[in-house]
């Protein structure tokens, strides 16, 4: 979610500064103060492109920066405690930069990390619903708890069915491989069967040498260290007589005690140590006729890694490449045969969980599209409905997320056909359509604020009252902003700021302030009449406290 949003020489706006909580957030203003200058400074924290013409008259450029709240990372997990600050600078000759956290990032980039962190809801903002390809994220995102376990059965089943497939591929290609290739592998095959590795002999061997190498040196370490420990004058002959020396004393003071009986403690453990140590001695055996023998298999081993290495598993790797070379090549009808089965089969297999995740998105999207046009009705649509279309797609069509293809219909009225909604709807139609959408979608909906601008276009009486209470419901599972001409939802937000315009050296200029107690109350009077009169003002008193207490 949006916390603050800094805005400095952006169009009218010399310095602003606009802090949202949860709830809705209003902002009204007298057409031509600058509340389009505020959206497009959230546009801008989103990506949208910038040019020179966005830049405040007689400034050096703009600077938008934007502390966002629980920032989605790329698989949609985020920590809702987490700071991340968005910054775009814009220069008076067009050139843009954008940073997040400090680092630099390209517009692309900027796209997508913003992408899932706001929805802008205005007439000309409304690109998801009306790319088809949003809806079917849409409606899965609604249905999540019907479609868990039909879409992870699918998803299994895709990735086996595309693993198949890439067998079947390989073996076919593989079956073809030239006359060269093949008189390699078998080469490869021969000479490495003939010294014929087997995993982890290489380490060993080389371990087994080093010792066999330097024999003489480990056996008369052995000796020594024994012979220093346990030999006439040694460590222990010392040890001995000091333990003794304390015990002896220890007569006349029982603090010396202990003392003895460590050193006691340690006599046992140096006499392991050199018994042991003797032990070790005696085991080694020198034989040179096996040194020699170790050293050729090193050397044999070492030639393998020369050519296939750099390591004892790129010479296996390369050992059981070559075999599967030639044993398709000699077999290459049985093992075509068997990957052309194997793909039969995980396509069988596909084709029954594609089926079932179909019907339950056939089910799902029924119910949504009832859920949405329920919500339509509210924001005194008449008889429009969305249709929620889902089609079973060809094979070669299907991807990972499903078989099915899914597209919003907008049906203006009960006679008449549904159409996309991107050719038939209006820009007020298209607003409201997404503000049902994003209420039926509730806390399921990935998107944490939205952003309305005209969605009460061309609205009053019924109507406005209705879009008032919508947009109350929506915020109770989102962070709402609202750029709004209607006293009726101006009066149900948490916060309310007004824009207004004045000017400083000359220029025009945009000043955003919250508005609370009566000064808040004037500003919904001039809404209501354009003034504010004492009809007004009573009118205004009585709006705010009727829907203060709700």
């Amino acid at each position: 979610m949006i916390d603050q949003i800094r805005v400095r020489n952006l169009a009218l706006i010399e310095e602003a500064l606009l802090t949202l909580g949860s709830g809705m957030t209003v902002v009204t203003g007298e057409t031509g103060a600058g509340k389009t200058a505020l959206l497009s400074a959230i546009r801008l924290l989103l990506g949208q492109r910038a040019n020179a013409d966005f830049v405040r008259e007689g400034t050096d450029g703009l600077v938008v920066e934007g502390r966002f709240l629980g920032l989605p990372s790329q698989d949609g997990d985020a920590d809702p405690d987490e700071e991340s600050v968005v910054r775009r600078t814009v220069t008076a000759e067009g050139r843009s930069r954008a940073t997040v956290n400090g680092d630099m990032v390209s517009l692309k980039q900027l796209v997508s990390t913003m992408e899932r962190s706001a929805d802008l809801c205005g007439q000309h903002d409304q690109q998801k619903l009306l790319k088809p390809a949003e809806h079917a994220q849409l409606l899965d995102d609604w249905a999540v708890d019907s479609l868990v376990a039909p879409l992870k059965a699918y998803k299994k089943a895709f990735k086996a069915a595309k693993a198949a497939a890439d067998e079947l591929e390989r073996v076919q290609q593989m079956k073809d491989a030239s006359t060269a290739q093949l008189d390699e592998a078998r080469f490869i095959l021969k000479r490495i069967d003939e010294v014929d590795p087997r995993p982890g002999e290489y380490e060993e061997l080389l371990a087994d040498l080093d010792r066999a190498e330097h024999a003489e040196t480990l056996a008369r370490a052995g000796m020594e260290a024994c012979e220093s420990l346990s030999g006439e004058g040694g460590a222990l002959d010392g040890l001995n007589a000091a333990a003794a020396a304390l015990e002896n004393a220890a007569r006349f003071d029982a603090d010396l005690l202990p003392y003895a009986q460590s050193l006691r403690e340690v006599t046992y453990v140096v006499e392991d140590v050199a018994r042991d140590a003797r032990s070790y001695a005696d085991g080694i055996d020198f034989d040179p006729q096996v040194l020699l023998d170790q050293q050729e298999r090193a050397a044999a081993l070492q030639g393998l890694i020369r050519a296939y290495g750099p390591r004892m598993e790129d010479v296996l790797a390369a050992r059981a490449e070559a075999a599967d070379l030639v044993s398709l090549v000699d077999d290459s009808a049985q093992r075509e045969a068997a990957a052309r089965k194997a793909v039969d089969a995980a396509e069988a297999d596909l084709a029954a969980v594609a089926q079932e995740l179909h019907e339950v998105r056939v089910q799902a999207a029924g119910e949504f599209a009832q859920a949405v046009s329920a919500q339509m009705q509210r924001l005194e649509m008449g008889s429009a409905s969305l249709e929620c279309q889902v089609e079973l797609l060809d094979r070669a069509r299907w991807t990972s997320s499903g078989p099915s293809g899914v597209e919003f219909l907008f049906r203006p009225g009960a006679e008449m056909q549904p159409r996309p909604l991107a050719r038939i709807a209006s820009g007020g139609e298209i607003s409201r359509v997404m503000l049902a959408v994003h209420v039926v979608m509730g806390e399921r909906d990935r998107m944490d604020t939205l952003v309305f601008d005209e969605v009460d276009a061309g609205v009053g009486g019924a109507t406005a009252l209705a879009l008032a209470d919508v947009l109350a419901d929506l915020s109770r599972t989102h962070q709402v902003l609202v750029v709004t001409h209607l006293p009726q939802v101006a009066v149900r937000a948490d916060q309310h700021y007004v824009v207004q315009k004045d000017e400083n050296n000359g220029l025009p200029r945009t000043q955003l302030a919250t508005v609370e107690g009566d000064e808040r109350v004037a500003e919904i009077a001039r809404m209501l009449a354009g003034s504010a009169t004492d009809a007004s003002l009573a009118h205004a008193r009585q709006l705010l406290e009727e829907f203060s207490a709700e």
